[in-house]
């Protein structure tokens, strides 16, 4: 009985969700068609890609990853930090990571690389491991080399008070 009675607790979670979603939508594109029959003009909407179709690619845009330099300081609290030199053909796969070339607790001595932080060898529930956690093991998914990139869209973000 308690198994058929979340079987249709989820089954109208779902069905809510789906009428939700259908709402919106609708409501979205109720709001769209509102637009055109005001001004006769489809609203237009600049993505990123600049207009460029989706089966093209955009020409790449001048900008090189910086050279060793100085460690940068970070904008928000929490902010993995930047990497301070090229990575260009780094390779990390599951079976071979290049910084920990440098950065392994064991080498960073000899390198005077900075250290992997400890709390990239706990698992999800805390517990200490005794090498790097699978999911902290690709680096450059919170790590990213600093580059001279102009930002691609305008803002007016500001470092958080405690760090400036």
């Amino acid at each position: 009985m308690k198994k058929f009675l979340a079987f249709i607790s989820l089954l109208s979670t779902a069905l809510l969700l789906t009428m939700t979603a259908g709402l919106f939508l609708t409501t979205a594109s109720y709001a769209a068609d509102k637009v055109v029959e005001k001004t006769g003009d489809p609203v237009k909407l600049m993505g990123l890609r600049d207009g460029t179709p989706v089966n093209q690619d955009n020409p790449p845009t001048a900008s090189q990853q910086e050279r060793d330099h100085a460690v940068s300081d970070r904008d928000f609290v929490q902010q993995p930090p930047l990497i301070p030199h090229t990575t260009q053909g780094y390779q990390i796969t599951k079976n071979f990571n290049k910084c920990m070339d440098c950065h392994a607790w064991q080498k960073t001595k000899e390198s005077k690389a900075t250290k992997v932080s400890v709390t990239h060898f706990r698992n999800r529930e805390g517990q200490e491991l005794d090498n790097i956690s699978p999911r902290r093991y690709f680096c450059t998914q919170c790590h990213v080399p600093q580059t001279d990139a102009k930002p691609l869209v305008n803002n007016t973000f500001q470092r958080a008070r405690g760090l400036q």
